[in-house]
């Protein structure tokens, strides 16, 4: 497979880290940004690789030369004028005869990418696939919504209004496209891939899939998410959150812990959550474990509310938890109650299943996708069905 790095951004909003640089050529760890990218993809061997210049692009070239360094090729596409992230992409297409991965030059990642060619090659009839993850900032963030198979139905552009509840999916700017993707793309035309072409591919029906990942993919956008980044990196963060690695959780219950328990949960008016709730999950988040949420929500076999009403409740916790920094990396649920005789009861639904706790369904999916290790994760509960599913084995 080939790579495309987009590497034409100037950085204006990082001063003086970016004077007179190209933004990929901004240092992590005594390396510019675009190297740690060209070890990554040499590490999982990928060696084609394409640079899409465009402001100081001569300083980058001058860096990488042909890629030998590296033991990869690199091949250089120099813009005339800004383009944006699509027209830069069009330039190039009778280079790129087969589905491609391209990254953004300003983005400081270390992620398992035979994982995401994988996952990518088992999608049927698919035009891209989209790296997304929950972030501590998505009210600057566009943002995507997914049905239950993953596939994206609907983008959230920034700025986002006060008043807009959402699912915490944040476009990482790391995508694999097939070749397909170039009949959307108008030839020397300023275009970018999330404002104007991503709206003209769901119109389509095309079908995009969006690739939820943990792993270390950060902007270095601003001056203090540099900053955050060059901490992450030093004290070995960045790889340590690669999916390669086993990674530890704190899985949390929610309702009486995460948010008020008022009797049953049905609505969104009746979802609350603790004041404490967003500064306790910020502290999760800015440690190594991940935060996880397992719940059973029997009202959904009970007939007393629907998937959707419940997505809704959990779209009011993330954009809440969002407003303050913080961030749920997965939410499990399990929506079956084995016990007949209610009204509106779902019959598929009244089952004894795996996931419901204090039996492990939920937990063992969360090892499955996020690679934990259980003996370092702990469960945070409110009741002893949560004290006895944290004693089942693993």
């Amino acid at each position: 497979m080939q790579a495309l790095i987009l590497a034409g951004g100037r950085g204006k909003r990082l001063s003086q880290s970016a004077k007179n640089i190209p933004k990929s050529l901004v240092k992590i760890g005594g390396k510019p940004i675009i190297e740690h990218q060209i070890v990554l993809l040499r590490k999982y061997g990928i060696k084609e690789i394409w640079i899409l210049l465009g402001y100081l692009g001569s300083q980058i070239k001058d860096y990488l030369q042909g890629g030998d360094r590296w033991d990869v090729n690199i091949h250089y596409h120099q813009e005339k004028k800004p383009l944006g992230t699509a027209g830069a992409l069009k330039a190039i297409e009778s280079k790129i005869k087969k589905d491609f991965l391209v990254l953004s030059g300003d983005i400081m990642l270390d992620f398992d990418i035979q994982r995401f060619i994988d996952w990518h090659r088992r999608k049927k009839e698919k035009i891209g696939s989209i790296i997304v993850h929950p972030n501590d900032h998505p009210f600057d963030s566009d943002l995507i919504e997914v049905d239950s198979a993953g596939k994206i139905v609907s983008l959230l552009k920034r700025p986002h209004f006060s008043e807009i509840i959402f699912h915490n999916l944040s476009i990482a700017s790391v995508f694999i496209f097939s070749p397909k993707i170039f009949k959307y793309m108008p030839l020397g035309k300023k275009t970018d891939f999330e404002k104007d072409i991503l709206p003209l591919i769901l119109k389509s029906k095309e079908k995009v899939y969006a690739y939820n990942t943990s792993e270390y993919l950060k902007d270095i956008g601003t001056p203090e998410r540099l900053k955050k980044v060059k901490q992450d990196y030093l004290s070995g963060k960045v790889k340590r959150l690669n999916l390669n690695n086993k990674r530890k959780a704190i899985f949390l219950d929610r309702d009486g812990v995460i948010n008020k328990q008022v009797g049953q949960i049905l609505r969104i008016e009746d979802f609350k959550i603790y004041s404490f709730t967003a500064r306790a999950i910020k502290k999760i988040n800015d440690s190594d474990y991940l935060a996880i949420i397992i719940t059973n929500q029997p009202m959904i076999a009970k007939g007393f509310m629907t998937e959707k009403d419940l997505s809704e409740i959990h779209k009011k916790l993330e954009t809440e938890l969002g407003r303050k920094g913080a961030k749920i990396d997965a939410i499990y649920y399990c929506p079956h109650y084995p016990e007949k005789g209610f009204v509106g009861e779902i019959p598929g639904l009244k089952i004894k299943c795996a996931c419901r706790k204090p039996k492990i369904g939920l937990i063992k999916k969360a090892v499955s996708d996020f690679n934990l290790d259980l003996s370092k994760s702990f469960l945070i509960g409110d009741s002893s069905v949560d004290a006895k599913t944290a004693e089942m084995p693993g």
